[in-house]
């Protein structure tokens, strides 16, 4: 990490309005004593050596992917950065400053293509630097990188992908079982944030810099993941996205919603004793609903051999009943908004609920498992 001055670390990105260029703004924001200098297509190249002016790292993210003219690759990545690598070269030699250059590549960078190439020698410009003058270089060869504010029918399938899906458009799928490695743009950030603040040391010259958590997938199975996503809008069971890929997956998805789709309607069951709304349905670890009960009225009156709940009385005042289906025990608790308290339901208790208040109640419910109508493990048993 360079040697920051007055305790404020000014930073430099090239290609500040791409995709990883927009994340890192987004985080760098969220930092204090962070000066940010942004270079963009908009400034021109023989520019770029007065950007470097007091600069204490360089996230070096500007490239050229999908040009008009393949001969674009080698002046808008091998190019530019030995520009960048002369002008901190000609910095050092007048006694300047000795900035940590962080590059994205891209691991086509082994592969014999004008953009691969193009990447090569970008890599090959920097790492020759770090030899002659000491600089701190740190190269990630990046594999499929996705996340939110990638361009979608751009040089990402995922960002394509979700845009369609997200909005019930067709797509196009060569081959499902085509192996894919991911690494999500968060996983990046962290990397690039770990080098700001001196918690990674820079490679020798020659080698490269890594993000540690990447994701093996098939393009069908990333698909699968991002059709399911749209689909529990209306059957309520989501995947587990707390998690590895289906969480960065996740994140990715919704962050393409179009605007009108931010909130969807959910089916609500209503009669005289008020109304229940089933909100979420996981996997693998229950499912999430809501009821409202007006004042005297009861709800429940059943046991389970299994199943277990958990009751929060968000509004209004409520009182428990519990009898023990064997021995005929009984238990009575009373709890309120005011309060808040979870009740559990215990297999082999009957269980109800009752509004004792004079307003309507509401509650929280979550069970353990999603309700089967085949097996409902509910069996009405009033107290």
């Amino acid at each position: 990490m360079p040697k920051l001055r007055n305790d404020v670390a000014r930073v430099l990105i090239t290609g500040a309005n791409g995709f990883i260029g927009k994340n890192l703004q987004l985080h760098l924001a969220a930092i204090p004593d962070v000066e940010v200098c942004l270079f963009t297509r908009d400034d021109m190249p023989e520019t770029l050596g007065d950007h470097l002016v007091g600069v204490d790292i360089i996230f070096h993210l500007a490239g050229v992917n999908r040009p008009e003219n393949p001969d674009e690759f080698a002046t808008g990545n091998r190019g530019l950065t030995e520009s960048l690598a002369k002008a901190l070269a000609d910095q050092a030699t007048a006694g300047g400053t000795f900035p940590a250059v962080v590059y994205t590549s891209s691991t086509q960078a082994t592969l014999d293509n004008p953009y691969g190439a193009s990447k090569l020698g970008a890599e090959e410009a920097l790492f020759d630097l770090s030899r002659a003058y000491g600089y701190p270089v740190f190269v990630f060869r990046l594999p499929n990188v996705f996340g939110k504010w990638s361009r979608p029918n751009y040089n990402s399938a995922i960002a394509t992908f979700c845009h369609n899906i997200a909005r019930d458009l067709p797509i196009t799928v060569n081959n499902p079982a085509a192996q894919l490695t991911l690494v999500y743009v968060d996983d990046v950030m962290t990397e690039f944030l770990a080098i700001l603040s001196g918690r990674r040391s820079a490679p020798a010259a020659g080698f490269f810099a890594e993000v540690p958590v990447t994701y093996q997938a098939t393009v069908g199975e990333v698909v699968e993941s991002l059709k399911s996503f749209r689909s529990s809008r209306k059957t309520l069971v989501i995947d587990p996205v707390g998690t590895g890929l289906t969480r960065a997956l996740y994140a990715t998805y919704v962050s393409y919603l179009p605007v009108d789709d931010f909130s969807y309607d959910i089916p609500a069951h209503t009669d005289s004793r008020g109304t229940f709304v089933e909100m979420l349905k996981t996997t693998d670890s229950g499912q999430f609903s809501y009821f409202t009960a007006h004042p005297g009225v009861t709800r429940g009156g059943h046991y389970h051999h299994t199943k277990t709940e958990k009751f929060l009385v968000v509004k209004g005042e409520a009182r428990f009943g519990f009898r023990h289906m064997q021995t005929g025990e009984r238990h009575e608790l009373l709890t309120s908004g005011a309060r808040p308290q979870v009740v559990e339901s215990v297999p082999g208790w009957a269980h109800d609920i009752t509004n004792v208040g004079s307003k309507e109640m509401l509650v929280l419910l979550w069970a353990n498992e999603i309700f089967d109508r085949e097996r409902p493990d509910t069996i009405t048993n009033p107290i």
